[in-house]
């Protein structure tokens, strides 16, 4: 099947000023796309992003600052902002994520809350107010999950939950939303460490029990998301695990 063109399309990315939401802006833009990159505390980085992105296609992103956790007013301004400033919107990546343990027997209502929002609740208001959007172009959803969606980490129960129903949101959105509009996620394994931990003791264990024996890079789920953007016209409803196989062992 010959590849489809992403030149001049849109995409609006949650929490896309770095780390691998960064991989993803630079990797979808180098593809021909115009960007509207959410962040909320990443100032810095999503103006230089946007500086060096520029200087390959002016004019292409714009960034638009908010606080997820306010849900469905957040929502509705993304998707807003990225058509009234481009005109169309193809694709929603939702990667941006909150990640810290909750120890079971002393989490908080606060901390359940906090994390689901982000993690879910965000994700799923952002499809419904993008969907008609996205119908009009046959659009995409990809939303980053997480294998301890499907296996559970230890001390992070609120996390994990709240990437369990991230994959259960992919799901049904791929039955919701189609034929019209395809629904995709990618469950990274080790790519990038948590920018608090582990030690490195704790890194050579956990990479040692992965069997390709090392660590992904941002690219490897970059490149992934262009295969289910563009290339994968006959994939909905699936998450794949890039993971170096770790998802089989742990």
């Amino acid at each position: 099947m010959a590849e489809a063109s992403l030149t001049d399309k849109v995409a609006l990315i949650t929490g896309g000023a770095h780390r691998i939401g960064g991989a993803l802006a630079r990797a979808l833009h180098a593809q021909g796309m115009r960007l509207v990159i959410h962040y909320h505390s990443s100032e810095a980085a999503a103006h230089a992003l946007q500086a060096e992105l520029h200087q390959a296609r002016p004019d292409s992103v714009m960034l638009v600052r908010g606080d997820l956790g306010s849900g469905e007013r957040l929502a509705r301004n993304l998707v807003f902002e990225t058509v009234e400033a481009f005109k169309r919107l193809d694709v929603l990546v939702n990667n941006a994520s909150q990640f810290y343990p909750t120890e079971f027997g002393q989490a908080t209502e606060a901390q359940w809350d906090e994390i689901l929002a982000i993690n879910l609740k965000a994700p799923f208001f952002l499809a419904q107010t993008a969907a008609p959007h996205l119908k009009k172009y046959y659009g995409t959803i990809l939303n980053i999950t997480d294998i301890y969606g499907d296996r559970p980490l230890i001390n992070h129960s609120v996390y994990s939950v709240s990437k369990a129903g991230l994959v259960m949101l992919t799901k049904s959105l791929a039955r919701e939303l189609g034929p019209e509009v395809r629904v995709n996620g990618i469950a990274p394994g080790v790519i990038l460490w948590p920018e608090t931990g582990p030690d490195e003791m704790s890194k050579q264990r956990i990479v040692s029990r992965t069997p390709l024996k090392r660590s992904g890079e941002p690219g490897d789920i970059a490149s992934t998301a262009v295969f289910l953007i563009r290339d994968a016209g006959y994939i909905t409803g699936q998450v794949i695990a890039v993971d170096g196989g770790r998802f089989v062992v742990i």
